[in-house]
């Protein structure tokens, strides 16, 4: 079952550690390690996906509350100036950092439903949330994401 949704954990870890890949690592590999002790039951109530994410998600602030992440400006990546190769390089520049603008939790949702095509209902389970809060952080991350990337768009010359 790990093996089935690593890929997909692995970017959801990512996400959930600020793209730091080798925080992401630690965390996976801390959740992985419930999992296979047992400390992270599946109990059915939601999809085998939705359970595992949930437990990234904890996993990841409970690291984070630990004080085990080094610390470092919050949106430092996004603030670095990319390096252009192409349009589409740049595009996903403008992207990345379109979305270190939002809130934690828009940010979160947006990249379940869109990233990991799970429901607005599963998102809400694997964030701990009320299916209308999680909608209501959905719409409104997809209301600042579109304005942060019509500011940002980058010129067509």
């Amino acid at each position: 079952m790990l093996e089935q949704y690593h890929a997909a954990s692995f970017g959801w870890a990512l996400a959930c550690c600020g793209r730091d890949r080798v925080e992401a690592e630690d965390v996976l590999q801390a959740s992985y390690l419930k999992v296979l002790e047992g400390r992270a039951r599946f109990d059915g109530r939601s999809s085998v996906k939705t359970w595992l994410f949930g437990v990234i998600r904890r996993t990841a602030a409970e690291e984070r509350r630990r004080g085990l992440w080094r610390l470092r400006v919050q949106h430092s990546h996004a603030m670095e100036m990319p390096t252009v190769t192409s349009q589409e390089t740049l595009e996903n520049d403008v992207l990345v950092h379109a979305l270190a603008l939002l809130a934690p939790r828009q940010r979160e949702v947006l990249h379940l439903v869109f990233y990991q095509g799970m429901t607005i209902e599963d998102a809400a389970t694997v964030m701990r949330v009320s299916l209308g809060t999680a909608r209501t952080h959905y719409e409104r991350g997809k209301q600042r994401l579109r304005a942060h990337l019509e500011r940002e768009k980058p010129n067509a010359d």
